[in-house]
C-alpha cells in the first residue's frame, strides 16, 4: 500500500473530528432564523426535509442533538462525513447510489414509516447540483412520509470551489432556513407523476433558496 493509499485510509479518522470541532466552533456563534418550522413540527408521520447538498452546514447545527436521520455515502469522504454528522447528534443511514443504494432505501423506508425526520440532499452526495434525483420519490412513496423542500442561506459566507459551491457561515452569520408546504407521493402515483413532483420539488427547492437569499440580503442565487 503507497504512502497515498495509506492516507487516504487514515484521512477521515483525522479531518473529521478537526471539521467537526471547526463546524461547531463557528455554530455556536450562528443566528439562525426558520421561517414555516411551525407546519413541520404539525405533521404526522415520517418527514423528508429535502435541501440542496451545498447548504448542509446550517442544517447541521440547527438539527444537532436531535436525533434526525441522514443518508451518507460508503466512500471515504462519506467516512468523514459520517464522523461530522455523528458528532452532530445526526443518526446515519451508509449508503447512496453508488455503492448499497438498495439496502440505505430500505432502512430509510423503515425509518420513515416509524414517523421519524431525516435530512436529505436530493441533489448528492455528487451532482449534479441542483437537480433532484428520483431516490427521494422512492422513499416518500413507499414510506408515506411527507416531503418538506427547505432553502438555506447566510448573510456572511465563504462559498467554496466545489461542485456544490458549499456554504459556510462566517463566525456570527445571520442565517435564514425556510420551509416550503409539505406533500406526500402516492403510493400507487404513476411515472408521469413522480416526475411531475420531482420537478415540482426541483422547483421548489430553487425558489425557497431564492427567499432565503433575499432574507439575508443577497438579491440573487450565487
Amino acid at each position: 500500500m503507497t504512502l497515498k493509499q495509506r492516507w487516504r485510509n487514515f484521512r477521515p479518522h483525522v479531518l473529521g473530528p478537526l471539521i467537526f470541532v471547526a463546524a461547531r466552533l463557528i455554530g455556536t456563534t450562528l443566528r439562525i432564523k426558520t421561517v414555516g418550522f411551525d407546519r413541520v413540527r404539525a405533521l404526522e408521520g415520517g418527514r423528508i426535509l429535502a435541501g440542496w447538498h451545498g447548504r448542509t452546514f446550517v442544517a447541521a447545527n440547527f438539527f444537532r442533538g436531535k436525533g434526525v436521520w441522514t443518508i451518507i455515502s460508503q466512500s471515504k469522504d462519506g467516512d468523514m462525513q459520517d464522523t461530522i454528522f455523528r458528532g452532530f447528534g445526526f443518526k446515519t443511514i451508509r449508503g447512496s447510489t453508488g455503492r448499497g443504494g438498495v439496502k440505505a432505501a430500505i432502512e430509510s423506508i423503515e425509518v420513515l414509516r416509524k414517523g421519524s425526520m431525516m435530512a436529505f440532499t436530493p441533489d448528492g452526495p455528487r451532482g449534479p447540483s441542483g437537480v433532484v434525483q428520483g431516490g427521494i420519490m422512492l422513499m416518500a412513496r413507499k414510506s408515506g412520509a411527507w416531503i418538506v423542500p427547505v432553502g438555506v442561506s447566510a448573510d456572511r459566507r465563504w462559498l467554496a470551489k466545489t461542485w456544490d459551491r458549499y456554504l459556510i457561515p462566517k463566525p456570527f452569520a445571520k442565517c435564514v432556513m425556510v420551509y416550503g408546504e409539505p406533500r406526500q407521493v402516492a403510493l400507487k402515483a404513476t411515472e408521469d407523476e413522480l416526475e411531475e413532483a420531482r420537478l415540482w420539488l426541483e422547483g421548489e427547492l430553487d425558489r425557497l433558496e431564492m427567499e432565503a437569499e433575499s432574507l439575508v440580503g443577497h438579491d440573487n442565487k450565487l
